[in-house]
């Protein structure tokens, strides 16, 4: 027997695509299904302008393939120095949708984000009054703070204490990764949303670390214990509008993941529609899938629902995902659940 969901078009509320070979590689594994997605800053250099954004979305749109549609939702990288004019023409403009929070050192190109939180409060403060949202990195990078604590001390440190100072602020807390961050979602107001990735809701560190280091497991912020996974799945599975999709596939050549000091970031575009349907039908839940992967984002962001659909079909025999995606800098692997997957998106 097979069973069949048809849901709007989903869109990717936090996404990597990189630039150059890697983008022309891993673009069509994003625009097969997805409608639309927030892209990622955090470039070298970072995309800090309104100009630079721009550019950068005339490169993504220069290597979609012939006969793909699909929309880059383009994002500023906040630093210290970052003109809250410029922010608010690029937003009045059209081009961006969000500004993204890098605390300084978090993850992969993080260097130049922010060290000084009162340095960015003009930046804030324009944001909250044109009603453009803040996407949160959100980890404190302090050595004394085990990696496992990190979120949960960024919310009562940092976010807490912005959210507070700046009223009106609309913030993501991006690839939630533990039941406390859950919990304060739910517990605030609707100007606070957060996405949860694919790979969160399927792995905990045990899969990380347990026989062996898998490097293709390992992604900042990093899998938790079991509690926080199934958390996780509570929050993406509930209907609440506040959870919503943003995959963070984050590619990486498969040397500079497996290395002395390998690169944080699992890719998971090309299986991401298939991999959830299969953990919503283990919650219970495929009538939420919508809400969470093609609903609630736009709801958030202000913008429509994306048009078209997708069709999400269950077969008797398991769905063979390709091992790798090979990109003019090398191979990136893509994310194995470790499990068989019967749903086939289309």
């Amino acid at each position: 027997m097979t069973d069949t969901l048809t849901i709007p078009r989903p869109d990717d509320w936090h996404l990597h695509l990189r630039d150059g070979a890697m983008l022309q590689a891993v673009l069509p594994e994003t625009a097969r299904h997805f409608g639309r997605a927030i892209i990622m800053p955090n470039l070298v250099p970072p995309v800090v302008t309104g100009d630079q954004a721009a550019a950068y979305r005339d490169r993504i749109l220069a290597a979609l393939p012939e006969g793909m549609a699909f929309e880059p939702l383009m994002t500023l990288y906040l630093t210290e120095d970052t003109d809250p004019e410029d922010v608010a023409a690029a937003h009045a403009s059209g081009l961006v949708k969000a500004v993204k929070l890098y605390p300084a050192g978090a993850t992969t190109n993080s260097a130049s984000g922010v060290r000084d939180f009162e340095k960015v409060r003009p930046v804030l403060e324009k944001m909250a009054e044109i009603g453009l949202p803040l996407c949160t990195h959100g980890e404190v990078t302090d050595h004394d703070i085990d990696i496992f604590d990190r979120e949960a001390v960024f919310i009562d440190r940092v976010l807490d204490p912005i959210r507070k100072a700046t009223p009106g602020l609309r913030v993501v807390m991006e690839h939630i990764t533990t039941k406390n961050a859950a919990d304060y979602v739910a517990s605030q107001d609707k100007d606070l949303g957060a996405t949860i990735t694919t790979h969160h809701l399927i792995i905990n560190r045990n899969h990380i670390l347990v026989g062996g280091i898998k490097p293709h497991y390992y992604c900042l912020p990093v899998a938790k214990r079991e509690e926080h996974r199934l958390a996780l799945r509570a929050a993406a599975t509930s209907g609440d509008k506040r959870y919503f999709l943003g995959t963070d596939s984050a590619p990486h050549t498969d040397p500079n993941k497996e290395s002395a000091c390998g690169c944080a970031g699992c890719f998971t575009a090309t299986n991401t529609m298939s991999l959830l349907a299969h953990v919503f039908e283990e919650e219970g839940a495929l009538d939420k899938l919508a809400g969470f992967a093609s609903e609630h984002g736009p709801a958030f962001y202000g913008l429509p629902v994306s048009g078209g659909s997708l069709t999400l079909s269950k077969g008797d025999a398991p769905v063979k995902f390709p091992e790798k995606i090979e990109s003019g800098d090398g191979p990136v692997t893509v994310f194995d659940p470790g499990f068989d997957v019967y749903w086939r998106a289309e």
